[in-house]
């Protein structure tokens, strides 16, 4: 056994498997699990997903919203303990892998058109 097939072999375990297809230009929202002190809650975090990295384990996800009247990014590993759930709430419409082009625009220019075709 081959040292590549062995690291395959120990990810596997820790690979969720809930979740959902998630697309470019989708709006989610991702639960958080924060812990304060001694307690643990989950806090949602939705935005557009701008932009995906595959790669088996080491797989992300960029998340963008406007929060007042400024633009936050956080960049999820999918696969990590700290992400309770995700939802996908609206499926957008794109022609592009990678959304950064909104980080440019302001207000209604960064709305992506809803798409049907794809199952939530």
């Amino acid at each position: 056994m081959n040292a590549q097939a062995i690291i395959n072999s120990i990810e596997a375990e820790f690979l969720k498997t809930d979740l959902p297809t998630i697309h470019v230009g989708d709006t989610v929202k991702v639960g958080v699990k924060i812990v304060e002190g001694g307690k643990e809650r989950i806090q949602p975090y939705e935005g557009t997903v701008i932009a995906m990295r595959n790669g088996g384990i080491n797989e992300t996800i960029t998340v963008r919203r406007v929060f007042q009247g400024v633009g936050v990014e956080r960049v999820f590993l999918l696969h990590s303990p700290r992400i309770a759930n995700i939802k996908i709430l609206r499926r957008g419409k794109v022609r592009r892998a990678k959304l950064y082009y909104l980080r440019d625009r302001v207000g209604k220019a960064t709305r992506i058109q809803q798409r049907f075709d794809r199952a939530l």
